[in-house]
């Protein structure tokens, strides 16, 4: 068939020979262009797009807005694994100036980075659905195995481990790669949760069924549980415990990997075989070894220390409830369960705004704690502070954890309350969040003067704190 016509300026520059697969691909990037940032349709451009996808072999409904990923690859299951890792750069790309790309693979790479990304981001106006949001939800799961990422990771959702499902073999790093990629996936996600008309859709149990949980969704629900009742409540309530659920099975995984404490090596080493130390019992014995009759006497065993230090930590948590941190409320109040249930480890957990709660009663449960939360308001951190110090009976075995954007209303009295107690030994480890996304901001002046007193606030991922407090509390 003939090549789609487009004046498109030919990459190499003036005078040079077009390469039609270089056309190609840049009609079906001008058509994602033009659907993302121009309300009106450009017929040229999707019938050339549409000659460009038939003529590689390509179905068609990757052209559709209205065909979910999902629906293409339950109809071409091939497909399935040209997306994964579809965006994550090659590891050995060309660098020499010889250009030996692929230009037909590219063309089709084009044709479906093109669904992927017009799917997630080409979002519409006006009221949404349950089934719009999980096909919506779907298509992002999509966009992140196309990063080379779990599904949910990048939203703050489910997927809070490192391992990854794309062709890199692991989760590649977004810092470099697409920095803002994750906070604008939840604010999407969060703008879709706005537009439906929830209440309604919880009163529907074939609707509430359709829902799939995700940091979005559970923020919404948290915010508007006091305004549910009936069947409408029970469904969010089982929505949240299905959320809290997952979250906190991955992250058990992590925390479970920690040492249940430091080696103590002032308690003998039980002297039996499992404990034997065989390469420094032959290293030590090496001076008894007999040239002539080939052969090593030893005269002295070592064995390994396995004995450990237990003794117990308190863990306090305390986390900012205000209406920028429900990422981090939630997330702490999770993570909090876990190494609550963890032995030797006493941990409180504190919640605030311009009041203070102590959430300690159900630190086991995360469940009940979020149903006890009051999301939103503004915030006064002495409050907080006036809960935590009575909780403080041995500094130096105690480890405070502060999570909040510390725009506080009284920011001064707070600091030197925090200091102090750095100072008296408490390990004091300031948060600005525990998120998913790994994104948060800090109030500049807290974070200044965190740093000055050698306790640098700690933002990112969640793996992040968890490695924190294994090294504390291990």
């Amino acid at each position: 068939m003939n090549e789609p016509e487009n004046t498109l300026a030919h990459p190499a520059g003036p005078g040079a020979e077009a390469d039609p697969q270089d056309n190609r691909r840049q009609v079906l990037y001008w058509r994602l262009l033009a659907r993302l940032f121009d309300p009106e349709e450009q017929a040229a451009l999707e019938s050339a797009s549409l000659a460009v996808v038939e003529d590689i072999g390509l179905p068609p409904a990757l052209l559709d807005l209205g065909a979910s990923v999902d629906s293409v690859v339950q109809r071409h299951p091939e497909l399935a694994a040209e997306f994964d890792g579809l965006m994550v750069p090659e590891p050995d790309a060309d660098t020499d100036g010889d250009d030996t790309r692929d230009r037909p693979a590219e063309v089709r790479r084009a044709a479906l980075v093109s669904k992927v990304l017009l799917n997630v981001f080409s979002t519409g106006t006006g009221a949404v659905s349950a089934g719009q949001l999980a096909r919506w939800q779907s298509d992002a799961g999509w966009l992140e195995r196309a990063l080379g990422c779990t599904p949910g990771d990048l939203r703050g959702g489910r997927g809070v481990g490192p391992t990854g499902t794309g062709g890199n073999g692991g989760t590649p790093d977004l810092s470099r790669l697409i920095p803002q990629i994750g906070p604008e996936l939840g604010a999407l996600e969060g703008d879709l949760v706005k537009r439906m008309h929830l209440r309604e859709v919880l009163a529907d149990p074939a609707l509430a069924a359709r829902l799939t949980p995700s940091m979005s969704l559970i923020e919404q629900l948290l915010r508007d549980k006091n305004n549910l009742s009936g069947v409408a409540l029970a469904n969010a309530k089982a929505l949240i415990r299905r959320f809290v659920d997952e979250v906190a099975e991955i992250l058990r995984t992590q925390v479970e990997k920690a040492t249940v404490g430091a080696i103590d090596r002032s308690v003998p080493p039980k002297r039996v075989f499992r404990n034997l130390d065989l390469d420094r019992t032959i290293w030590k014995n090496l001076t008894n070894y007999s040239p002539e009759e080939e052969r090593l006497y030893v005269d002295r065993l070592y064995y390994r220390h396995t004995a450990r230090k237990t003794t117990p930590q308190r863990l306090v948590v305390v986390v900012d409830q205000s209406g920028s941190m429900v990422d981090s409320m939630v997330n702490c109040t999770i993570l909090a369960s876990i190494f609550a249930g963890l032995p030797k480890v006493d941990v409180h957990l504190i919640a605030y705004d311009t009041q203070a709660l102590d959430l300690t009663p159900w630190v086991h449960d995360p469940f009940e704690t979020l149903l006890r939360t009051n999301l939103g308001g503004g915030t006064d951190g002495t409050v907080a502070m006036a809960l935590a110090q009575p909780k403080i009976a041995e500094p130096r075995n105690t480890v405070v954890v502060w999570i909040s954007d510390f725009y506080e209303w009284r920011g001064e009295p707070l600091y030197e309350s925090m200091a102090a107690l750095h100072r008296s030994g408490v390990k004091f480890i300031p948060v600005g969040s525990v998120t998913s996304s790994g994104r948060g901001s800090v109030n500049p002046w807290f974070r200044e003067r965190f740093k000055d007193l050698g306790t640098p606030v700690l933002s990112g991922h969640i793996r992040k704190l968890v490695h924190e407090l294994k090294t504390f509390l291990t």
